[in-house]
């Protein structure tokens, strides 16, 4: 057995990288911008909706020994593999992963070498895409590579960008919020937006598989082990997002307040580098950027590999995987499909999490028709939210309680668990079992 504390550290550090995206880099500033003096406000809604949810899919995943269909497997075996399938495939090759090198390209490459044509990007991809294979490809090494070098490695630089915003500010505090709602619900709909709990579901297996063969080889020791590096991602996390969101406020109140609610969350840090290191900012933004934008699509490539691996019973290998998705991601990333992955998302997203924090309480449920009521109502609303996004077809969805958090099928989630548990359970599924 290695050294606790340390395997715990770098478990969470490989976690953190593998949380922090392009995306999570671009919500807290705009947070900040947005709430003025009232960013700790807002940080605490968004911290909540983010890390919060991310770390209850951990202790949900390590609970269920990071097999994502054993979380979801109480609706039904079928049903069970479609939700996993088009989760992962979304976080994966459809959308997340190909997004990676896109916005690397978009935010660290081309401010610096000026834009480019098609045949550059194409060229940055493969590049790009490599790399990431050649980390991904030895499993057991992929925790390892991220919580020893990448990790430490971003978190340098994400610090030298925070404290350098903190002793030389760019601009006031605005005493005002420039947004309707108040700051605590601003940031509850931005976590919630991030999607972070879903990549923390598909990640669980890279990072349980990780702990067993460091040697924690008994079931109870991999979950404490999960949680503690999970807390430790989760702290680093605050700490990035706190920083991050004061850097946004600082340009909240700047003469002419020529930044405002609809400012591309994108150019904020663009404007914050330049504005802390003048030319130098660019190489500062590339580095965070492409660190944070590699390590997850490590970590999403990894996982994606893994759960088909699983599903198959090691029929479709997971070295075969991830160079499919890498090929495949590197000329989606080119072109784009997130115009039918991100609706998918939208809908597959809330399902998850209802199942997920049942399953935290599973032992207290005894009848599955509760598991598939709950999801059933889930699956319609968010079906109906994306259709009145796209549409305006049904708009009495904007109008659910708690709708402008985001969270408008939670009601409806309980209505159906409740409606489920009255029914009679035909058959306890045989696959359930927590370990």
């Amino acid at each position: 057995m290695r050294n606790k504390s340390k395997d715990i550290a770098v478990t969470g550090f490989a976690l953190f990288s593998m949380f922090f995206g392009a995306g999570n880099l671009l919500f807290p500033p705009y947070l900040g911008l947005v709430s003025g003096q009232s960013w700790i406000v807002s940080l605490i809604g968004f911290v909540l909706a983010d890390v919060g949810l991310a770390l209850l899919v951990m202790a949900a995943s390590a609970k269920c020994s990071g097999d994502l269909d054993k979380v979801l497997n109480r609706v039904g075996k079928n049903t069970s593999k479609l939700i996993g399938i088009a989760a992962v495939l979304c976080i994966g090759p459809l959308l997340a992963i190909p997004r990676t090198a896109a916005t690397t390209f978009e935010m660290g490459i081309t401010p610096i070498l000026g834009e480019m044509n098609i045949t550059a990007s194409v060229i940055f991809s493969i590049i790009f895409f490599g790399l990431t294979l050649a980390l991904t490809i030895r499993p057991s090494k992929v925790v390892d590579i991220i919580g020893k070098v990448l990790t430490p490695t971003l978190l340098i630089v994400l610090a030298i960008l925070i404290i350098k915003g903190i002793i030389t500010p760019i601009g006031d505090l605005n005493p005002e919020a420039m947004i309707e709602n108040n700051p605590f619900q601003e940031g509850i709909s931005q976590g919630y937006l991030t999607m972070g709990a879903l990549g923390a579901a598909a990640l669980a297996t890279v990072i349980i598989t990780s702990i067993h063969e460091k040697g924690y080889i008994n079931s109870r020791d991999k979950v404490k082990l999960t949680m503690k590096a999970g807390l430790v991602a989760g702290i680093a996390l605050t700490l990035v997002y706190g920083g991050l969101t004061y850097l946004g406020a600082t340009l909240s109140n700047l003469p002419g307040n020529p930044y405002g609610v609809n400012t591309p969350k994108a150019s904020l840090m663009v404007v914050i580098t330049n504005g802390l290191f003048g030319y130098p900012g660019k190489i500062v933004l590339c580095a965070i950027v492409s660190l944070a934008c590699l390590t997850t699509a490590i970590g999403l490539t990894s996982a994606t590999g893994k759960y088909f691996s699983s599903i198959t019973n090691g029929k479709l290998k997971y070295e075969i995987t991830v160079i499919v998705v890498c090929v495949f991601s590197a000329i989606v990333s080119n072109f784009g499909v997130g115009k039918f992955s991100g609706p998918i998302l939208e809908i597959v997203y809330p399902v998850l999490m209802v199942l997920v924090i049942m399953t935290l309480v599973s032992e207290n449920i005894k009848n599955d028709n509760a598991f598939k009521g709950a999801a059933l109502a889930t699956f319609v609303v968010s079906l109906l939210s994306v259709a009145n996004s796209l549409w305006q077809v049904a708009p009495f969805t904007t109008k659910l309680p708690l709708a402008t958090f985001g969270f408008n099928w939670i009601i409806p989630a309980i209505v159906g668990a409740l409606i489920g548990s009255c029914i009679k359970n035909s058959a306890r599924s045989s696959m359930y079992e927590i370990e």
